[in-house]
């Protein structure tokens, strides 16, 4: 970055004059610029640029720029939104678009001016509660891209850009690139080696606890506030050997004037004069909420400590490890591995090629990582036995089953928790390594607090893995094919405590043209909860196969969940849809409203009347809401845990799930189930998502009902109806069949119950429904035995011996015998014969 000379030592935003006066007003523009500048380039960012949209939003405007790069790349004064620029994209996308040299070529238009094969862009959409505010494009001197922590801060840089923008709903005018990045709280800092002296802005002086009219401009003053441990790596930045003229970063702590200790992220790097000796060293400082690691084993201990703990499973104490001992140790090798029933389970090998281990290993190797029984491995098993570490110089010879892993020397360290041996970490290197005492130290402390993190996290683990295993078994496998329509699922639990919660949802197949769809939320996360989800999932789907209308399947749920005398409630939402007309009919117990994506793109809430939760009034009602949807809607049914999260008001949710509902491929419900959960890095409540579209039916079925009378010749009344039915339909090649199922049933319809008796009768390709329904609930029984000689009970054999199909299903009121009868297709006419010759008869 280029200066005009030694940095001034002082303030950046408060001037300190030559007669010693302390200037606090607003810093000047050149001044402001080179702090923003410095900041920019630790994010490898050259040149930043803000379009806007014109009036007609048709356009992007170039408004305002910022790096220490303008004039060198050169960029357009306006842009199209419809064009093919980077930003164009990124703004229609509503994405990030991240391009390096040979990705930036691809693009005809909104890159440096002219051309260059050396520069990254990113661009990044501005907007706000749905609303297009702009674009934000960066550009640095890179062959390789933006690296993931770089986007990450720039991503928060065009936050802070959009807030400015839009404050309060009314837009701000430029200059924002600067104030923006100020509010990141990035502080800059140019320091003068030869001198000591310091330029540092407002928020450096800030984040370490001094104000501007306390500095002097010395690097003695700040270093005052940092902690002790940390100082000889500050000291490499204070006085940069020859070698450390590259870029550098480190972790440091420093104590605040309340008590507080804080740690801070710096990197620098050094900027030489003529003669090749360190002029300037530039750098920037954030304050992290992630402790890495230093060069100082105490503060590496004291990351490793934080790293565990924030360490939840087996396979994150693992990472944890291999980052805390590989790298720092210049280590070849790290492997971990649990101790269970005498046999060593793999957790990590670190480099994770087979190769790279013995043999003996790679035979093992049957899953993702391999096990092995102590007994094979004697140095271990020894280890293992008294608990102590060993360190292996270069030269021991081992067993095979060790052999390779460290010829310059491997250090064994049992990992002891609460009195037993909860696993081992092996270290190896390749170069022979000299085990100092300070390193030795340092392993037996890693130890200790990995194997006390390795047994916490084997129990999260298993306690993980047994909710899971109660999750699945509550939920549905596998939703059901429909005939009209695609539905699709999904469930996430939630991130924190017991990954078992009471969201449930199910698709029920209530015949071949009605379908319910359920969704629902019982209160808690806990085994509890679990239990009462399992039972109304239960009940929901047991009444509504027995044919209740919506209403009073939830009813018949509620007054369930009461007589339970459980302090727990749920919320529920039933749908039942006509997949044949599309005539749909809501119920809504405290839940929230399902939203509906109508076949143009339009979204909206459905508008359910809506009744108390289950499980508080035994007497409560829930209304009933109809509503006809067409061909290509999407019925979204939602939990909470989607739409509400501590930073997330319900309301705010609610609009973010149905801009995603909007914008999401309806041709893909399964993908766009997934665009509809995101991220959700913010999960704090388990999520349950069901979706629905309704294509329609493609074959409309042929329907014809008939009441049959009570009277002695009420089965021949029947059979006629059929006769003229099947006829009318042009069917007449399935009349022996359907006749004679019509004439069991109903016979048996009206021997053995009371009350109204009915036949319909359903066309579906080739393939004739018989349904005979009855007020009695009881199924009818087929008997075990047939005598010879006995003069009924051969009815349903018959039935059951016609058709492809059978069976019984439950109804409001009683309950329908059903029977399908195939139609038999027409044999092709034989070929008509030759002409007939003349000659001989032959026989």
């Amino acid at each position: 970055m280029p200066h005009d000379g030694p940095a001034r030592a002082g303030v950046s935003q408060s001037r300190v004059s030559e007669a010693g006066v302390v200037d606090t007003g607003s810093p000047p523009p050149a001044q402001e610029a080179a702090v923003s500048d410095r900041a920019l380039t630790f994010a490898g960012v050259a040149l930043a640029a803000l379009y806007v949209p014109d009036a007609g939003d048709a356009e992007l405007l170039l408004a305002e720029t910022l790096g220490s790069a303008t004039a060198e790349y050169g960029l357009p004064a306006k842009l199209q939104l419809s064009g093919d620029s980077p930003a164009a994209h990124a703004s229609r996308a509503d994405r990030p678009v991240w391009l390096n040299p040979a990705t930036l070529a691809s693009y005809s238009e909104g890159g440096p001016t002219p051309a260059r094969g050396d520069v990254s862009l990113g661009a990044l959409p501005l907007g706000r509660e749905g609303e297009r505010l702009g674009c934000l494009v960066v550009m640095g001197a890179s062959t390789s891209g933006f690296e993931a922590e770089q986007r990450g801060f720039l991503e928060r840089y065009a936050d802070a850009v959009a807030d400015l923008l839009h404050p309060n709903g009314r837009p701000a005018e430029p200059p924002l690139l600067s104030p923006a990045l100020r509010s990141l709280r990035v502080g800059s800092f140019v320091l003068v080696p030869d001198t000591g002296l310091i330029e540092a802005d407002e928020t450096l002086l800030d984040l370490v606890g001094i104000t501007p009219d306390d500095f002097d401009g010395k690097a003695d003053t700040l270093l005052a506030h940092a902690l002790p441990e940390d100082m000889h790596a500050l000291m490499s930045v204070l006085e940069p050997s020859p070698q450390a003229f590259g870029r550098r970063e480190l972790e440091f702590r420093v104590r605040r004037p309340t008590g507080e200790m804080r740690w801070l992220s710096l990197s620098c790097r050094v900027a030489t004069g003529t003669d090749d000796r360190p002029e300037q060293v530039l750098g920037v400082v954030t304050a992290t909420s992630v402790l890495r690691r230093s060069a100082d084993d105490v503060s590496r201990i004291q990351w490793l400590t934080a790293a565990l703990d924030d360490a939840a499973t087996v396979s994150d104490v693992s990472r944890v490890v291999v980052t805390a001992l590989r790298e720092p140790l210049g280590a070849d090798r790290v492997a971990l591995a649990e101790l269970q029933d005498d046999r060593l389970m793999v957790t990590v090998l670190d480099p994770p090629q087979p190769e790279a281990w013995p043999e003996i290993w790679r035979s093992e190797w049957r899953s993702e990582w391999p096990d092995a029984s102590v007994s094979g491995l004697p140095t271990l098993q020894m280890a293992l036995r008294d608990g102590r570490m060993d360190l292996w110089p270069a030269g021991t010879v081992l067993e095979s089953g060790l052999a390779g892993i460290g010829s310059g020397g491997l250090a064994v360290l049992p990992l002891p928790a609460k009195g037993r041996t909860a696993g081992v970490c092996l270290v190896g290197w390749d170069q022979p390594h000299e085990f100092v005492p300070e390193e030795r130290s340092l392993l037996t402390a890693t130890a200790a607090l990995v194997g006390e993190a390795l047994q916490r996290a084997h129990a999260h683990d298993a306690e993980q893995e047994l909710a899971t295993m109660l999750q699945r078994s509550l939920l549905p496998r596998r939703l059901p094919e429909l005939p009209g329509g695609t539905a699709v699922a999904r469930y996430l639990p939630a991130r924190r405590g017991l990954q078992v919660g009471g969201d449930w949802y199910d698709v029920i197949a209530l015949s071949e043209d009605r379908v319910a769809l359920v969704i629902g939320d019982v209160q808690g996360h806990s085994a509890g909860a679990a239990t009462i989800m399992g039972q109304m999932r239960t009940a929901v789907r047991a009444y509504a196969v027995e044919g209740h209308p919506p209403d009073v399947v939830v009813s018949h749920a509620n007054r369930l969940l009461v007589g339970m005398e459980t302090d727990l409630f749920a919320t529920c939402c039933y749908v039942e849809l006509d997949l044949e007309e599309g005539n749909t009919l809501f119920v809504r117990a405290g839940h929230l409203a399902p939203l509906v994506r109508h076949p143009d793109g339009a979204t909206e809430e459905v508008q359910v009347e809506g009744g108390p939760p289950l499980g508080i009034l035994a007497e409560a009602e829930f209304p009933m809401t109809a509503v006809a949807l067409a061909p290509g809607t999407v019925l979204a049914l939602v939990t909470d845990g989607l739409v509400e999260a501590a930073d997330l008001p319900l309301d705010e949710g609610m609009d973010r799930t149905r801009a995603a509902l909007a914008a999401a491929d309806p041709a893909d419900p399964g993908r766009m189930a997934d665009e509809l959960l995101g991220e959700l890095d913010r999960r704090e409540d388990d999520v349950a998502l069901l979706l629905l579209r309704y294509d329609g039916m493609e074959s409309r079925p042929i329907r014809a009902g008939w009441a049959v009378w009570r009277l002695p010749d009420a089965v021949m009344h029947a059979r006629r109806f059929t006769s003229r039915t099947l006829r009318r339909w042009k069917v007449e090649e399935a009349s022996d069949a359907v006749l004679l199922v019509v004439s069991e049933l109903v016979t048996n319809a009206l021997v053995h119950t009371q009350g109204p008796v009915r036949v319909d009768l359903v066309l579906r390709g080739d393939r004739v429904r018989v349904s005979v329904s009855d007020s009695s609930p009881r199924a009818p029984a087929k008997p075990v035995i047939v005598d010879w000689e006995s003069t009924g009970g051969r009815g349903l054999l018959l039935v059951e011996a016609m058709a492809e199909s059978f069976g019984t299903v439950p109804v409001a009121g009683g309950k329908q015998v059903w029977s399908e009868i195939l139609v038999p297709q027409p044999e092709p006419a034989p070929a008509e014969a030759g002409p007939r010759r003349e000659g001989w008869n032959l026989p």
